[in-house]
């Protein structure tokens, strides 16, 4: 759904546009004390392992070890409403409900039936209500709709939105205060709201800086949308990435994806995991699936030759379940 019908929602008449370079640079001030500037890193084990100089944006150290308090600090800092809704699989809902309880504010997070139970647990310890209700994002979106008529509650959009953009975009500036020279940056994809943030501040300050995308092989829905020309409704996207499945992407994500990204890569969940083990073994990071997705790239051995011999991947989030780690360890 557009955010157009959101802001409708909530009787706003606010611009629906891609914020330019400014607006991520007020954004980073806004910020300042709650996300914080995380490690860029190079880990020699990789580099030796994939045949370049590879460096880790580590966004798992983030407070709620998770990019997305980035966004989520930055759009609801500025609404008025005292109520907050968002749909999320989680780390999202993480997200919105740590930055309300920062800001005063009363969060609701509907999530899918199928949520890793510790995000859930973390957003309820947060003071956010969690709404399980149903497998995909869209019946997540139309259940969401109905809260926010009921309660006069502000929509926070995991991604299709220009402050959350604006606020994912902080990252690619301090790739660039962080690291002088690099060839490339790889980003995992969902909705598109980190890729289109840090893609927009690297190509506006660095426009010889490659920046590419990976999507899991079950929801390329990037892919789709590039191929469409517009925002494409997946029937039932599967990752053991839950972090990048939405059904779809945004219009704004779609537009900065078209502007200023090189490339998207697809990996396998079997990829992903690998390159969750070679993170743990080789450079002690302990990322859940969805960021891990960017190193599978190289451990995939795709097709690198674009990405030049000084990458930075976008460790995007460590929300991984005991569960899961608990089987990679063994």
């Amino acid at each position: 759904m557009r955010n157009e019908s959101w802001q409708e929602t909530n009787h706003e008449l606010a611009e629906h546009h891609l914020p330019d370079l400014k607006e991520i640079i007020r954004a980073r001030d806004r910020i300042s004390g709650v996300a914080v500037k995380t490690p860029l890193v190079e880990s020699p084990a990789l580099s030796k392992r994939l045949g370049r100089s590879v460096y880790l944006k580590l966004e798992c150290f983030q407070p709620i070890r998770v990019f997305k308090i980035r966004g989520a600090y930055n759009k609801i800092s500025q609404v008025p409403e005292k109520n907050v809704v968002a749909v999320s699989s989680g780390n999202h809902g993480m997200a919105v409900a740590y930055c309300s309880r920062l800001l005063g504010k009363k969060s609701t997070i509907v999530l899918p039936e199928t949520a890793v139970q510790e995000k859930v647990n973390t957003i309820v310890e947060f003071g956010g209500e969690a709404v399980k209700y149903g497998k995909y994002h869209r019946d997540r979106e139309a259940k969401a709709r109905e809260i926010v008529k009921e309660t006069n509650a502000a929509f926070v959009h995991p991604f299709n939105d220009p402050a959350v953009i604006a606020g994912n975009g902080t990252c690619g500036l301090e790739m660039m205060d962080q690291l002088s020279d690099f060839d490339s940056v790889i980003v995992p994809v969902g909705g598109g709201g980190l890729i289109s943030g840090i893609a927009m501040a690297v190509k506006l300050e660095r426009p010889g800086v490659r920046v590419f995308g990976v999507e899991p092989e079950g929801a390329a829905k990037m892919e789709a949308a590039m191929k469409a020309g517009r925002p494409v409704d997946l029937e039932s996207p599967r990752s053991i990435a839950d972090g990048l499945i939405p059904s779809s992407v945004g219009d704004l994500t779609l537009e900065a994806t078209k502007r200023y990204v090189d490339g998207l890569f697809r990996v396998s969940d079997e990829e992903i995991l690998s390159a969750m083990k070679l993170l743990i073994r080789e450079a002690h990071v302990f990322p859940e699936p969805s960021g891990a997705a960017s190193a599978a790239v190289l451990l995939a051995n795709r097709d690198v030759s674009r990405l030049g011999d000084r990458v930075v991947l976008v460790v995007s989030g460590g929300n991984v379940s005991l569960k899961l780690l608990a089987q990679i360890l063994s």
